[in-house]
């Protein structure tokens, strides 16, 4: 089997590209190849390198950035999953350039009104994924039941739930609650063939509120980042007090194996990234801190999600659902008794 090549955008993140390119070296395997994107000075060791001669900045507005820099390393690296050269790509970069450079490059799958981040939490129940994450500022009812549908699919092939159940993140479980685009869309969601147990809060996110959680890119953002933020300041702030008296280091080392366990399964870098999902290629975006730890798990990430076939699948499901909504409004309402 040959091995799966995966595009890495060396200049996106704020450790770039050193970071990238160790996390790059970390995750190739025989099973992995990872191709980077990037200024021709970076002579990787024992890695393909696809020279490129821009950089789109974080601060840069994206839509102009991707039309007015071809060359850059983000683009590049879109292209090349738009052409198959490569079956992936990962960016640490710029969120907005890499959506505007997968719209333009890899474009989206049929019938998708908008690609949407999946993130896989590490719930108590067991991984669950928070949909949409950062891709749409603003959404619309038809939008977040579109989301639904395609964090669903992600969780029955990629995550193995069978029937997963889905819910609507909002301010309180009672289905009046939220602003009017959650309201209509909590009505959408119940006439649905979905699994629909209701609105949930964002408190119940680390406990398992539901196999997967929708929302608007901007609240499931913001949500994210206040869960790796606590968690990080959880730990950090554990073990500042374990280490200020003889006895809280003694009992440090008693709970270290746990701590270490707990840590493993909740530190945002063991996951890498977020999937894309919703365009004709596979995209994964990884956190702009990212570490070369992160970055190697979210080349690792992407290549997995190429193995499962998550575009094939995501592309097949939603055909077909789309096949059964067109079936189901030509039928007669009334159809006559015979």
């Amino acid at each position: 089997m040959l091995p799966i090549r995966v595009a890495v955008d060396t200049l996106g993140g704020d450790r770039a590209p050193d970071e990238i390119v160790a996390g790059a070296l970390d995750a190739r395997s025989d099973a992995v190849r990872p191709v980077l994107f990037g200024p021709a000075s970076l002579v990787p060791s024992g890695l393909e390198l696809v020279e490129t001669t821009q950089a789109i900045e974080m601060h840069e507005k994206p839509a102009e950035a991707v039309r007015g820099k071809p060359d850059s390393s983000i683009v590049a690296a879109c292209r090349s999953v738009g052409r198959e050269d490569t079956a992936a790509v990962v960016s640490a970069g710029n969120t907005g350039a890499m959506l505007a450079a997968s719209l333009l490059e890899i474009r989206r799958l049929p019938g998708v009104l908008r690609p949407a981040i999946a993130v896989v939490i590490p719930s108590v129940r067991g991984p669950s994924v928070l949909i949409d994450a950062g891709a749409n500022a603003e959404s619309r009812p038809e939008h977040l039941l579109q989301f639904a549908t395609m964090g669903a699919i992600f969780a029955e092939e990629i995550l193995e739930i069978a029937r997963p159940e889905v819910g609507l993140l909002s301010i309180g479980e009672e289905a009046g609650k939220g602003d009017q685009a959650t309201q209509e869309a909590h009505g959408m969601l119940a006439a649905s063939d979905l699994n629909f147990v209701g609105n949930v809060e964002s408190r119940w996110l680390l406990e398992g509120a539901a196999d997967v959680v929708v929302t608007d890119g901007f609240t499931g953002n913001v949500s994210l980042k206040l869960l790796e933020g606590t968690i990080l300041s959880v730990f950090d702030g554990l073990r500042a007090e374990i280490e200020r008296t003889p006895r809280g280091r003694l009992g440090g080392l008693l709970i270290r194996p746990a701590a270490r366990r707990l840590r493993a399964r909740l530190d945002p870098e063991a996951h890498g990234g977020a999937y894309l999902l919703g365009l004709r290629g596979l995209v994964v975006i990884a956190h702009g801190n990212s570490s070369r730890v992160a970055i190697a798990n979210a080349i690792r990430l992407a290549a997995r999600g190429v193995e499962h076939g998550v575009v094939p699948k995501l592309g097949d499901r939603l055909g077909r659902k789309r096949a059964e909504t067109v079936l189901a409004s030509s039928r007669p309402q009334n159809p006559t008794a015979k």
